[in-house]
């Protein structure tokens, strides 16, 4: 018997109810930001397996640029606007317990030409926001020492950081959450995993 490909391991999957902490496991998120992180260089990520016991093959489809001696820009022009960075740099503050995912965010806003401090608590977050003055404040909600809520709510009533746009990055994506998100002082709600195309057009919004 061959192998059976498997179109659904990279969807995001349901979990049951569980604190904010996230004590109980993960987000079920893994893979399905395998396949956004893959779809952002326009490449393909398959699945497929034999069979219980007999293990699994991933495959990454990446496409190779090629790029003609015609298509560089001369010296003297100028880059198209806004062709890969962003309109407006802006300081952010990324604050996620997931160090991998909060530290891979931030290299990748860091590309887009922001100025980025990533922290992996609110305790820290808390302690350096107001000397980094951040614009924008990514929070992950599910954080161990005081939920993202709480701590947007704390960072609200700090002057150097009041008026910052908040933007919640969580696994927790029901009308109910998107409801304690608003009340916290967020002004963005979204899913992991993030699409940094979406997210890269909500900051230019935001000015």
């Amino acid at each position: 018997m061959g192998s059976m490909p498997l179109p659904y391991v990279f969807d995001i999957f349901t979990q049951g109810v569980r604190t904010p902490d996230r004590s109980q496991g993960g987000l079920g998120i893994g893979l399905a930001l395998v396949k956004s992180l893959v779809a952002l260089h326009e490449g393909q990520v398959r699945a497929q397996s034999a069979g219980p016991g007999k293990g699994s093959v991933f495959e990454v489809e990446l496409p190779l640029l090629v790029q003609s001696k015609a298509a560089e820009p001369d010296a003297g022009s100028q880059p198209a606007s806004g062709a890969g960075k962003a309109a407006r740099t802006k300081r952010i503050l990324v604050v996620d317990d997931n160090v991998d995912a909060a530290n891979s965010l931030g290299e990748l806003l860091a590309l887009l030409g922001h100025e980025v401090v990533v922290r992996f608590d609110g305790k820290s977050a808390l302690r350096d926001a107001a000397a980094f003055a951040p614009d924008v404040l990514v929070l992950d909600i599910g954080l161990p020492d005081m939920d993202g809520y709480e701590l947007a709510r704390r960072l609200r009533s700090v002057a150097a950081t009041a008026q910052a746009r908040y933007l919640a990055l969580t696994g927790y994506g029901q009308a109910h959450d998107r409801t304690l998100a608003h009340a916290a002082g967020f002004d963005h709600h979204f899913v992991k995993p993030v699409d940094i195309v979406t997210l890269q057009a909500v900051l230019d919004a935001d000015g």
